[in-house]
């Protein structure tokens, strides 16, 4: 009997078979070992120059990538390419060499900053002060969308005379979560569950670097034809739909008074002069004349970190003016400055003239951080919190308010025109229209 055929593979490797039989596939052996090699020099120079003493430098906006470990499960193989990365000795010289070759041949920076990859990076929440380092700090901002529509944008705009601006305060407008006015709703919805309970509400919306500092932005950026018509509808909803405090003129007039921005140059965030002046708004809304017996004097400058620079591969600084207030005229209150509050912080202290006794919370993004030691010194009896905790802590957010009679929310612009304001979620607003309904202010 003849054998029929078999489905059994040829008894030879499949490299060995002539170039004609379907099965033949050649061997990589070179390629194979130039792919290896090339891997293990990326991954093992960095352990290696670690181990001879060479650092490598923390050129972007975060904290160099640590070893994985077993206890990241597949994270451990995942995360070695973070870390080689971050880990790379003298990266920082290579971007500044590409970025000099890009400048210099072809009259642009190079685009490390780029959208359409990878997940988006905020700036750092605010300068910090003499007595913060920027490994103190997290990133609590919000209003970004999704990098898939981020193509296109910078996170960094350069402008004229070393400005830098934060690319999404035009991206948040061109590509918001949501439309202007769901969400202007939302926040007078957010005022009338407050005030409805008996509370008191002041909303401060802090104007976007782009709005108050425009006259260094470059002649052409991306996103700015589709936010420029985008800015005069939001502040006009805000103060009329919202109630808003309109920072605007306050912080024009301070500019004008200290012959300077109230915003630093190669931060997105402004100064203490900015942060003394919504200080001051807030407290006159809440009781007016309180302030009349302020005394703010200058004590001493420091020296921050910018938080713009890291996103391009660059180093900046802020030159920090800080103050004193003296509410009463004698007594300085001022506190250090705190970037540590997606838990709710408290300060209690003596009353004076010239302060607010009435329970307050305070609640804010990144432009909060620059306040925070302010605030004590115009509250006797204070909470703050970034609103950001709503995301992850509603329970521990909705106490904050409840506690307290006068709540205050300050909200960056680019964040109202993204949308992406955690206390506006309609779960929030039930569960806290629910609980203030249970504690109203007699």
């Amino acid at each position: 009997m003849t054998a029929g055929p078999t489905n059994d593979l040829p008894p030879v490797h499949e490299a060995w078979l002539p170039r004609e039989h379907s099965l033949h596939r050649p061997r990589h052996g070179k390629r194979q070992l130039t792919a290896l090699i090339s891997a293990l020099v990326f991954f093992a120079t960095p352990a290696f120059m670690w181990v001879v003493g060479v650092r490598a430098d923390e050129i972007e906006n975060h904290q160099l990538a640590s070893f994985p470990t077993f206890a990241d499960g597949w994270g451990l193989f995942t995360g070695l390419d973070d870390w080689a990365t971050d880990n790379l000795p003298f990266r920082g010289g290579a971007v500044n060499t590409t970025d000099w070759i890009s400048r210099t041949f072809f009259g642009e920076p190079a685009p490390f900053d780029q959208g359409g990859g990878g997940a988006p990076t905020g700036p750092l929440p605010g300068s910090p002060s003499e007595d913060e380092t920027p490994q103190d700090q997290t990133d609590p901002t919000e209003g970004q969308t999704g990098e898939s529509e981020q193509a296109g944008f910078r996170q960094v705009v350069e402008g004229t005379d070393d400005w830098l601006y934060y690319g999404s305060d035009a991206l948040s407008k061109c590509r918001p979560l949501q439309p202007l006015s769901e969400t202007v709703a939302q926040l007078a919805k957010l005022r009338q569950v407050i005030e409805s309970s008996g509370r008191t509400f002041v909303l401060v919306v802090v104007p976007d670097k782009t709005t108050m500092v425009p006259e260094h932005l470059p002649a052409s950026y991306p996103g700015k034809d589709c936010a420029g018509p985008i800015t005069p509808q939001l502040w006009q909803q805000a103060i009329s739909v919202a109630g808003a405090v309109d920072m605007r003129p306050r912080l024009a007039s301070a500019a004008e008074r200290y012959d300077r921005p109230v915003y630093y140059p190669q931060d997105t965030h402004w100064t203490s002069e900015g942060a003394l002046e919504m200080l001051k708004a807030v407290a006159t809304e809440v009781e007016p004349g309180v302030a009349d017996t302020w005394k703010i004097q200058r004590k001493d400058q420091t020296v921050g970190v910018a938080d713009l620079p890291p996103l391009i591969g660059k180093k900046g600084e802020n030159k920090i003016t800080n103050y004193r207030l003296r509410p009463d005229g004698r007594y300085d209150r001022v506190r250090k400055n705190t970037a540590d509050l997606l838990t709710a912080k408290s300060y209690s202290s003596k009353r004076l003239t010239g302060m607010i006794n009435t329970p307050t919370a305070v609640l804010g993004d990144s432009f909060l951080v620059g306040a925070s030691g302010y605030l004590p010194a115009a509250f006797s009896d204070l909470t703050v919190q970034y609103y950001r905790a709503a995301e992850n802590r509603p329970d521990d957010t909705v106490r904050t308010i409840t506690d307290s009679e006068v709540v205050v929310l300050e909200v960056v612009e680019r964040n109202v025109a993204a949308g992406a304001v955690a206390l506006l979620d309609q779960g929030f607003l039930d569960k806290l229209g629910q609980q203030l309904a249970k504690h109203p202010i007699r």
